[in-house]
Protein backbone atom coordinates (compact mmCIF):
# COMPACT_ATOMS: atom_id res chain seq x y z
CA UNK A 1 0.00 0.00 0.00
CA UNK A 2 1.30 3.39 -1.35
CA UNK A 3 1.46 6.02 1.67
CA UNK A 4 -0.01 9.40 -0.09
CA UNK A 5 0.71 12.97 1.01
CA UNK A 6 -2.10 13.29 3.03
CA UNK A 7 -1.46 10.34 5.10
CA UNK A 8 2.29 11.28 5.35
CA UNK A 9 0.40 14.83 6.17
CA UNK A 10 -2.27 13.05 8.92
CA UNK A 11 0.57 11.18 10.82
CA UNK A 12 2.61 14.35 10.87
CA UNK A 13 -0.09 15.65 12.74
CA UNK A 14 -0.72 13.35 14.81
CA UNK A 15 2.89 12.32 16.09
CA UNK A 16 2.34 16.23 17.05
CA UNK A 17 -0.45 16.08 18.92
CA UNK A 18 0.36 13.00 20.70
CA UNK A 19 3.76 14.43 21.74
CA UNK A 20 1.91 16.75 23.38
CA UNK A 21 2.15 19.85 21.17
CA UNK A 22 -0.25 22.59 21.38
CA UNK A 23 -1.84 24.50 18.45
CA UNK A 24 0.73 27.28 17.97
CA UNK A 25 4.00 24.97 18.49
CA UNK A 26 1.69 22.28 15.54
CA UNK A 27 0.89 25.63 13.36
CA UNK A 28 4.25 27.26 13.33
CA UNK A 29 6.63 23.54 12.74
CA UNK A 30 3.90 23.14 9.72
CA UNK A 31 4.90 26.65 8.63
CA UNK A 32 8.10 25.37 8.55
CA UNK A 33 7.33 22.35 7.07
CA UNK A 34 5.74 24.65 3.89
CA UNK A 35 9.09 26.95 3.61
CA UNK A 36 11.42 23.60 3.53
CA UNK A 37 13.11 24.89 6.84
CA UNK A 38 14.24 21.64 8.56
CA UNK A 39 17.01 23.18 10.65
CA UNK A 40 14.28 25.49 12.27
CA UNK A 41 11.85 22.43 12.71
CA UNK A 42 14.71 20.78 14.34
CA UNK A 43 15.07 23.43 16.54
CA UNK A 44 11.38 23.56 17.36
CA UNK A 45 11.26 20.22 18.43
CA UNK A 46 14.42 20.38 20.60
CA UNK A 47 13.34 23.25 22.49
CA UNK A 48 9.79 21.78 23.41
CA UNK A 49 11.76 18.44 23.81
CA UNK A 50 14.25 19.91 26.13
CA UNK A 51 10.70 21.65 28.36
CA UNK A 52 9.04 18.11 28.40
CA UNK A 53 12.45 16.95 29.97
CA UNK A 54 12.23 19.60 32.74
CA UNK A 55 8.78 18.95 33.37
CA UNK A 56 9.66 15.22 33.62
CA UNK A 57 12.42 16.01 35.93
CA UNK A 58 10.60 18.83 38.50
CA UNK A 59 7.18 15.40 38.50
CA UNK A 60 10.65 13.17 39.49
CA UNK A 61 11.68 15.68 42.11
CA UNK A 62 7.99 15.61 43.56
CA UNK A 63 7.98 11.74 43.35
CA UNK A 64 11.35 11.07 45.57
CA UNK A 65 9.45 13.88 48.21
CA UNK A 66 6.44 11.80 48.39
CA UNK A 67 8.73 8.36 48.29
CA UNK A 68 10.35 10.07 51.10
CA UNK A 69 7.14 10.91 53.19
CA UNK A 70 6.31 7.43 52.47
CA UNK A 71 9.35 6.37 54.33
CA UNK A 72 9.46 7.75 56.88
CA UNK A 73 5.52 6.89 58.04
CA UNK A 74 6.07 3.41 57.47
CA UNK A 75 9.93 3.91 59.78
CA UNK A 76 7.87 5.33 62.43
CA UNK A 77 4.99 3.25 62.78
Amino acid sequence: MMTTKLDSEQLLLRNLKDAGCNQDLIERFLELEEAGKKQEQLHLLFAYRADLLEKLHMSQNKLDCLDYLVYEIRKNK
